[in-house]
């Protein structure tokens, strides 16, 4: 059978294939899985099937907690940094009222996170990515997954949780942020909320949506400035998720 997937091929054609695919890619993994660093000239079966099965034990992970909350932060951050502190708070007072915390299973915020929930008896999951400078697990974990590919790893938290926290941080910090607030924006995802903790931080990332992309370029609505909410304190943050976490 061709490797080649045809578009608009007829269903049973499809199924087959990816029957096939599947059944290629089990037996064709290879220890030393090399990297995607251009487009593919044909599909590799041991590549499709990974994708695949990293998606089915990702969604059976987050099937499991009705009530979840994702916490996003810089890695760096260290157990004397103010907003480390406010996350192990934050998290610990969640988890008794019944959320499962959900990080990215490292250091800094997602460490702090994971030992606010671990630390009152709750549940600590961590989704961490595989890299070649390995990102070791914090100890804080009560469930734990390695995912290959940052693309299923993002679609695992975006589906994870029903509110989402995010304290200062990098690139990967913000990339999370951008990501499930234009899911939210084009209705990919029902609204959400996104709590965004740290005015000193936050404010000026805020005031460029208002003067450049709303006020200057027109490239928002004024209403996708309501799509998140700004808190300076553990107290506000709480509340406010108590009050607008709907299922």
């Amino acid at each position: 059978m061709n490797d080649e997937l045809v578009q608009g091929a007829p269903l049973h054609d499809t199924a087959e294939r990816l029957a096939h695919i599947v059944h290629e890619g089990h037996r064709t993994i290879p220890v030393d899985k090399p990297l995607l660093v251009c487009k593919p000239k044909k599909i590799e079966s041991w590549r499709v099937f990974k994708i695949m099965s990293e998606f089915v034990e990702g969604f059976d992970i987050i099937r499991r907690y009705g009530l979840a909350v994702s916490f996003f932060g810089s890695a760096r951050a260290t157990p004397e940094d103010p907003s480390y502190k406010q996350a192990v708070e934050l998290a610990g007072r969640l988890s008794k009222r019944g959320f499962a915390v959900i990080t990215g299973g490292s250091s800094g915020i997602m460490q702090a996170a994971n030992k606010g929930a671990f630390d009152a008896g709750g549940v600590s999951v961590g989704l961490n990515i595989n890299l070649p400078q390995a990102q070791d697990y914090n100890p804080y974990l009560t469930e734990k997954f390695g995912f290959d590919h940052f693309f299923v790893r993002k679609v695992m938290l975006t589906y994870a949780s029903e509110v989402y926290v995010y304290f200062p941080g990098g690139f990967g910090t913000l990339d999370e942020f951008f990501e499930i607030l234009t899911l939210i924006q084009t209705k990919k995802i029902r609204n959400v909320p996104l709590v965004l903790v740290g005015k000193e931080y936050w404010t000026p990332v805020l005031q460029v949506f208002e003067t450049v992309l709303y006020e200057k370029y027109k490239a928002i609505d004024k209403e996708d400035m309501h799509l998140y909410t700004l808190v300076d304190t553990v107290d506000e943050a709480f509340d406010y998720i108590i009050a607008h976490v709907t299922c």
